[in-house]
């Protein structure tokens, strides 16, 4: 490791099978937690490349303890986090709203690093069980269209990480890498991200896959859209400029979308939006970004996907997906 980050201090990059081997020695245990907090350190400070993050997301998704879930045609709704907006939690409820609309969606999810409340926070605050069995994941996405793929449970290659991560409390390549590991390997995408540089790198990696994807990164700097201004959008068809006249609403101010302080706050709001509760700018950024899942999957435009969003939202649909989940979950 020595070595390593000698060579990456003096801007030096690693071959992806370089970075491949990094990971899977943290894995191992090989590097200690100083090791691994220079590692981490080194990536703040210079930009990652495309071959190193390729050999990273290789490692973990051989590293991990995969889901077959390969007979439902499902997308993940997954922000790298990291834009430090501390928005409430849009792409959980968009995934809900889009398992509500008839959509199959394996959410994967973790606590919240760079943010206040992460996905894994609210959902565990809910009463949602985490699990790896096949089984009742399965179960899950058949009865309430949605299942909680929760990363510490499919990444162990993570455990070394993980208390680092926490303990740094800002953004890391792990924040990059998080949407392209989901361990049930979706056959669709919409990938929010928290810049353009790595939306064009994620673009690079999904064009050698076949998973039908969406990137979105609003261009004030959030990591999905957010209708407080324009989201460059690419997909495997067409790279576009999203307005919010798009979906057919005004532009949001930042503050109308801003979540709460602690992981109840958020939860509470969370309650409140899926319930119906929520106030006409959550409503419109949540029904956004899971009709933009919905017109991925099902080829739409962006209002049409937005109407059928808005439609599970307001009829109850999306509540009854989270309330199935907990049931199922007791």
């Amino acid at each position: 490791m020595k070595n390593t980050l000698n060579r990456l201090i003096n801007h030096e990059i690693l071959s992806k099978e370089e970075a491949k081997n990094i990971l899977v020695n943290i894995s191992n245990g090989n590097y200690n937690s100083s090791q691994i907090a220079s590692l981490l350190t080194v990536y703040m400070m210079r930009n990652i490349t495309i071959e190193e993050l390729a050999g990273f997301r290789e490692a973990l998704l051989e590293l991990c303890v995969p889901i077959d879930l390969s007979a439902y045609n499902t997308i993940d709704l997954c922000g790298t986090g990291g834009d430090g907006k501390d928005t409430f939690n849009i792409s959980t409820l968009a995934s809900f709203v889009t398992a509500g609309a008839g959509i199959k969606v394996a959410k994967h999810g973790n606590y919240g690093v760079s943010s206040i409340s992460g996905s894994s926070n609210v959902m565990e605050s809910l009463g949602v069980k985490f699990s790896s069995d096949n089984g009742f994941l399965e179960k899950c996405i058949a009865e309430a269209g949605i299942c909680i793929l929760h990363a510490p449970l499919f990444h162990p290659a993570m455990k070394n990480v993980a208390p680092i991560r926490k303990e740094l409390a800002v953004k890391t390549f792990f924040n990059m890498l998080g949407p392209m590991i989901n361990p049930s390997f979706p056959k669709n995408q919409l990938v929010g991200v928290f810049n353009l540089e790595l939306a064009r790198m994620y673009s690079y990696l999904y064009q050698n896959t076949d998973i039908n994807f969406t990137i979105l990164h609003s261009l004030d700097g959030y990591d999905e859209i957010s209708l407080t201004g324009n989201t460059k959008t690419i997909s495997n068809k067409i790279e576009a400029m999203l307005k919010p006249e798009d979906f057919g609403v005004s532009q949001l101010t930042q503050e109308s979308i801003q979540g709460g302080t602690t992981i109840e706050q958020s939860s509470q709001m969370f309650v409140d939006i899926i319930s119906g509760k929520g106030t006409e700018a959550q409503n419109n950024v949540v029904c956004a970004n899971a009709g933009m899942a919905i017109a991925t999957v099902n080829h739409l435009t962006p209002i049409q996907g937005f109407e059928l969003a808005k439609e599970s939202l307001l009829s109850g649909k999306a509540l009854n997906a989270l309330n199935k989940l907990k049931y199922l979950s007791i």
